[in-house]
């Protein structure tokens, strides 16, 4: 930031109350005026500053960066940290400024009410442009002698979002939404010039409003290029089952429910991005990270042909998704093509983003890519160590788009930014695209000129109903894939074109035609679904096609089985950072059983590799002898040298001669069958590992009870078998138990006697607790449905014919016969301990006896 623009933000903050562009300084702003209160007024506080849980980190490096004599604590954490903090901390009140986020201020209102706080600072202040939030609500009623708000977008939608910010920061001027809205009415507003510098009169002692050209001059450019894509073979199908399921809506047939338009819009979306965002869409099982993640997707392939282009220019790429399952889809993309990554998104707890941040914008980071989801990864976080933005899908707000694209365009960016916005061609999402765009022309008109307006910017239903049906017809014209093998410099020339055409097209367009724009585009035709001949109508009633229900709205597990195992490792990884490792190394697990020379080779790899990059082993306070530990890696490391041409054909040979082709679903299958039917059993475990051969699992079991000590979780491994080998133990026992039982009768449905003890239930009879036992007996008690199969015995034994109580019991007869077995079991255990007692007893008085007689012939 220039020196004059910065002396003369801090005077207007000084003087007034700041409304700058994403990536403009409004942190080091705020810190400044803070301090100048601090050491110029003698005003140390207390403040607070707001600001999204993704940048707590970043306020709190930037106030120990610039002003380290302002003493700035964060309150973050769960419920006993934050109680602690509070008391210890915040209480005796030994501190200037408190940072902390959205959430704990709602969680904690009532202790932050107990502080009169000098300055309130907002950060992303369109956090609270909804004035009946809770969030809103709550602000104002904390006591404050100054407040500021910071945002980058102090307009997104309309005149009443503007209005609850003015009104937070002077309630008494701007109390009444209705005559500030009635005062700037769009009719009269439009048309009065004196309105207009009415307007500009009313907002210039509260709105400081700066871009980045007038910040910093010298801040590189950045180019946004469309890139149009098509759809994969997978894509148009799922695209047009989707279509077909509500066909009656789209011929204004059918009740034209808002809610159900945008469920129709939502998985149009979800099909643009990736097919396997359905259930059962990936081919499997077994699931596999291969080819298909990539040619089954449009975007996808555009991705893997970007990709490797900018990572040869020595460029770092961002990359945007409003779904966190493309973020999965994406993650195992990386993991095959060995791409090192970063992830944020709404779940990622504060440390792990603190961590991933820090991490990537380390001097020379291996981390090539940052994926994070729009919403949670837009605002406030720099990472300005990237030049290349990807929006692998769009926002409905435009300005949510340009927050996420300013992460990486802001002040400290060395390199020009290129933004790639991927776009599916005729679907649904050229629709958003164009209507995002017409959106953001209509604000820069209206903001540049100095007016606000009211804008009807919700979307209506005739205006989803012509986003779904555009691009339709194409869609059902063809059942072939779009997708061609063009390079990719062709691809964005191509792109480039595009943007530049529907640029010029944007600044053509005067106000009243953004105003009246409709994304109705198929006047004049007869039917949408007439076409070569087929009514696509009567198709529908005739198709016995069956719709695939896609997911709920549920984030329970990755839709990959590697991203399962991943998430297993990240759970017991530790929290220390991770050790550099070389960027294409092969992927390799523990139960694939490689032979160890492979791991030695592979640990000389990464040693040199560390080695080449001047790592030096951090020393770890977590373990005794630290210092000794820390020389002997450093050791290993400074004495590595590479492979040899010898050791490096030795090392390609060496993987080849691992189970390669199991996966961590093959292992988890291979366990599971161990556990249902025991170590032993060697034939049932082949037939419940799906896609090996008996031969296959016979080798592989062979080699895993070998070498099983190998692997990482053995011991929960080895309790989780164990577990099930002594159920099966346990029924081979109870079985036994009610065989001998039987045995013991002749006719036991008549003569079996049960020892009921003190516990005797009186809901059923003797002979009808022998009837379960013996008919458990004889369908087996381990028979799968066996209590299903009783209770219709029950229903047919003619001497139960009219005890309707009995028939009617469900539920009961399963409690009973378990009850009975485990009775049984216990009974026959007892009768079995009580025969070697008795056994023993007896050879004991024999063996006494004995040596008596012998006592008494002794001469």
């Amino acid at each position: 930031m220039r020196p004059e623009c910065a002396a003369c933000c801090l005077k207007w903050c000084v003087l007034s109350g700041s409304v700058f562009r994403q990536g403009l300084g409004k942190t080091l702003q705020t810190i400044a005026l803070l301090g100048y209160l601090k050491h110029y007024r003698n005003i140390p506080g207390p403040h607070m500053v707001l600001v999204p849980k993704s940048t707590l980190h970043n306020w709190m490096n930037e106030f120990k960066r610039w002003v380290p004599t302002l003493k700035a604590v964060c309150l973050i954490g769960d419920k006993d940290a934050r109680a602690a903090f509070i008391r210890d901390v915040m209480m005796p009140g030994e501190w200037d400024v408190c940072v902390t986020s959205y959430e704990m201020v709602i969680r904690e209102k009532s202790v932050f009410k107990k502080f009169n706080w000098r300055y309130l600072v907002i950060d992303e202040a369109h956090r609270i442009k909804n004035e009946k939030s809770k969030l809103s609500e709550i602000v104002r009623e904390f006591k404050t002698t100054n407040r500021l708000l910071l945002t980058g977008t102090p307009l997104q939608n309309n005149l009443h979002e503007l209005w609850s910010l003015l009104n937070f920061l002077l309630p008494d001027v701007f109390n009444s939404a209705s005559d500030f809205d009635s005062w700037f009415d769009t009719n009269n507003c439009l048309g009065d010039q004196k309105l207009v510098e009415r307007l500009h009169a009313v907002l210039r002692p509260f709105l400081l409003r700066r871009i980045k050209q007038e910040v910093e001059r010298s801040l590189p450019p950045k180019k946004e290029v469309k890139i149009y894509l098509g759809l994969s073979k997978m894509q148009r199908e799922w695209y047009t089952r989707i279509l077909m399921k509500d066909i009656d809506i789209l011929n204004s047939a059918g009740k034209m429910d808002k809610m159900r338009l945008l469920n129709i819009l939502m998985q149009l979306r979800k099909c643009c991005n990736h097919p396997y965002l359905f259930d059962g869409a990936e081919p499997g099982p077994p699931y596999t990270t291969d080819t298909h993640l990539v040619t089954n997707s449009g975007k996808m392939l555009v991705l893997d042909k970007l990709l490797p282009e900018v990572q040869e220019q020595g460029s770092r790429v961002l990359i945007f998704s409003q779904m966190t399952r493309v973020l999965d889809i994406l993650e195992d993309y990386c993991m095959w093509k060995g791409f090192e990554y970063c992830r944020l998104d709404g779940n990622t707890p504060h440390e792990d983003r603190e961590k991933a941040i820090e991490t990537y914008n380390a001097p020379n980071s291996s981390k090539f890519i940052f994926m994070l989801s729009t919403r949670a990864g837009g605002l406030g976080i720099n990472l300005a160590t990237a030049d290349v933005v990807i929006l692998y899908d769009s926002d409905w707000n435009p300005q949510v788009d340009l927050q996420a694209m300013d992460r990486a365009h802001r002040i400290g960016q060395k390199k020009p930014v290129r933004v790639f916005r991927l776009i599916t061609e005729n679907t649904v999402e050229e629709r958003i695209v164009e209507r995002a765009e017409m959106k953001l022309r209509l604000d820069s008109i209206v903001i540049q000129q100095g007016r606000l307006i009211e804008q009807q910017n919700k979307l209506g239903k005739d205006e989803m109903l012509q986003m779904i049906r555009h691009g339709a017809t194409h869609v059902f014209a063809s059942k072939d894939s779009e997708l061609t093998d063009e390079h990719i410099d062709s691809i964005l020339e191509r792109g480039a074109k595009k943007t530049a055409e529907m640029n010029e097209r944007m600044q053509k367009l005067g106000e009243s035609s953004l105003r009246n724009f409709t994304m109705d585009t198929s006047s004049g035709e007869t039917s949408l679904y007439n076409f070569e001949g087929e009514d696509y109508r009567e198709k529908q009633k005739l198709s016995t096609m069956e719709w695939i229900e896609p997911p709920k709205r549920e984030r329970k597990a990755n839709y990959a089985v590697d991203a399962y195992f991943r998430e297993a490792l990240r759970v017991s990884e530790p929290r220390a950072p991770k050790a550099p490792r070389p960027p294409k190394q092969p992927n390799i697990q523990d139960f694939q059983f490689f032979p160890p020379r492979l791991f030695e080779l592979l640990e000389m790899e990464i040693l040199y590799y560390r080695k080449t990059i001047g790592y030096k082993v951090p020393k770890s306070p977590d373990i005794p002898n630290a210092a000794q530990v820390q020389k002997e890696e450093q050791r290993k490391i400074d004495d590595a040298e590479p492979l040899t041409a010898e050791e490096t054909e030795e090392k390609e040979k060496l993987l080849t001669q691992g189970f390669t082709s199991w996966n961590k679903r093959d292992f988890n299958q291979f366990i599971k069958a161990n556990e249902k039917y025991g170590r032993d059993d060697i034939d049932s475990i082949a037939r419940e590992v799906e896609g090996k051969t008996p031969e296959e699992v016979i080798e592989y079991s062979a080699v895993f009870w070998e070498r099983c000590n190998e692997l990482q979780d053995i011991e929960k491994i080895m309790a989780q078998i164990e577990r099930g080998e002594a159920r099966i133990q346990r029924r081979i026992s109870i079985k036994k138990a009610l065989d001998v039982k039987i045995a013991r009768y002749k006719a036991p449905f008549h003569q079996l006697r049960i020892q009921y003890g003190t516990n005797k239930g009186k809901n059923y009879t003797e002979e009808e607790d022998r009837f379960l036992i013996c008919m458990l007996h004889k369908m087996g008690f381990d028979k799968e449905n066996v209590y299903e199969e009783l209770r219709q015995c029950v229903r047919n034994a003619p001497q139960f014919r009219f005890d309707w109580f009995i028939k009617s019991r469900t539920a009961m007869v399963r409690v009973y016969c378990l009850y009975f077995r485990t009775k049984i079991f216990k009974d026959s255990k007892l009768e079995t301990d009580t025969e070697v007692t008795s056994s023993v007893r007896a050879t004991c008085s024999v063996n006494s006896r004995l040596s008596g007689e012998q006592r008494v012939s002794t001469p």
